[in-house]
C-alpha cells in the first residue's frame, strides 16, 4: 500500500491554527457558492408570496409613514427642517440594512448546522453572503427613497445635498456592513453555547435604534447627552448620511474615523471568536 504522503490530492483539509485569518484566496475560490447563497437569500425571502419582491418597497414605505404619523405628527419630534418622509425614509433604509445584517449573521451557526456538519467550505462564506444579499435589498429600497428625493429636490429648497461628498456614501455603507457583520459574528459564536442571548438580540437592536439618530436628529439631543450618543459608532454614520444627502446633520471626519476604527477592531474580534468557535461548534450546537 502506498504511503498517504506520496498520494496526490486535489484538496487537503487541515485544521487551522491561526485565529486571525480571513483566507481571502479560499473565499474567492468558493465565490460561485457565495453568489449562489446570495441568490438563495434574495429569492427565498418572499417566495410563494402574492407581492413577491414588491415587499422590499412596501415594508420601508409602511415603516416610514408610521414614523411620520407617530414621531412627527403626534410626538412632534424635529426633522431639522427636512421633509419628514425623506428624513425617516433615509433613516429606515440604512438602519434596516445594519439590523438585517446583524440579525441574520447572529444565527449563522444555528441556522446552518446541518450544512456545516456535512460538507466543507469556508464558514465565513455564509455571513458574507448575508451581507451582500442585504446590500441588494438596500439598493431596491434606495430606489424608493430616490423617487421622493428627486421630487422634493425640485419642489422645495429644504434640501441641500453635498454633491462632492457623495462618494463617501459608499464608504459609509461599508461601515454599516462591517458593524453588522462584526456584531453578528460575535453573537453567533456566543449563542452557540449560551442560547439565552438569542432572546436579547432582537430586543437589543430595538434599544440600539433609540440610541442612534434614526428617528431624531442629533441636534435635538441636549448637549450633556450628545457624547453618549456619539459613543455609539452607528451615530456618526447615520448623521453623515443625512448631512451628505439632505444637507442637515453632523458630518465630522474625526467622528467617521472613530466609527472606522471601531469597525476594524470589532471585525477582528468577531473573526477571532468566530474562528475559535468554528473548531468545535458541532459538539455543542
Amino acid at each position: 500500500m502506498s504511503n498517504l504522503q506520496d498520494e496526490k490530492w486535489d484538496l487537503i483539509i487541515k485544521p487551522h491554527e491561526s485565529l486571525v485569518r480571513l483566507n481571502i484566496s479560499e473565499i474567492w475560490a468558493y465565490r460561485d457558492l457565495l453568489m449562489l447563497l446570495v441568490r438563495r437569500d434574495f429569492v427565498s425571502v418572499y417566495k410563494q408570496t402574492i407581492f413577491g419582491p414588491v415587499w422590499f418597497f412596501i415594508q420601508p414605505a409602511l415603516t416610514t409613514f408610521t414614523y411620520v404619523l407617530i414621531f412627527n405628527n403626534i410626538a412632534g419630534l424635529s426633522t431639522d427642517g427636512i421633509p419628514p418622509i425623506l428624513f425617516y425614509m433615509s433613516g429606515v433604509a440604512f438602519w434596516n440594512y445594519f439590523a438585517e445584517c446583524f440579525n441574520r449573521t447572529s444565527t449563522t451557526f444555528r441556522d446552518n448546522a446541518p450544512i456545516f456538519g456535512k460538507v466543507y467550505f469556508p464558514r465565513l462564506v455564509i455571513p458574507l453572503s448575508i451581507v451582500i444579499s442585504n446590500l441588494t435589498k438596500l439598493g431596491i429600497q434606495l430606489l424608493l427613497f430616490l423617487i421622493f428625493y428627486v421630487y422634493f429636490l425640485f419642489k422645495t429648497d429644504s434640501i441641500s445635498p453635498q454633491w462632492h461628498l457623495f462618494p463617501v456614501v459608499i464608504f459609509l455603507i461599508l461601515l454599516l456592513a462591517g458593524l453588522g457583520l462584526g456584531f453578528g459574528l460575535i453573537i453567533t459564536a456566543l449563542t452557540n453555547k449560551y442560547r439565552d442571548l438569542m432572546f436579547l438580540v432582537t430586543f437589543g437592536i430595538q434599544l440600539l435604534m433609540y440610541a442612534t439618530p434614526v428617528i431624531y436628529p442629533l441636534s435635538s439631543i441636549p448637549e450633556k447627552y450628545k457624547n453618549f450618543i456619539l459613543a455609539n459608532p452607528l451615530s456618526p454614520v447615520m448623521e453623515a448620511f443625512r448631512a451628505i444627502l439632505l444637507g442637515t446633520g453632523s458630518f465630522e471626519w474625526l467622528h467617521i474615523g472613530y466609527s472606522t476604527l471601531f469597525t476594524i477592531v470589532l471585525l477582528l474580534i468577531g473573526i477571532i471568536i468566530f474562528n475559535y468557535t468554528e473548531r468545535d461548534f458541532m459538539d455543542t450546537v
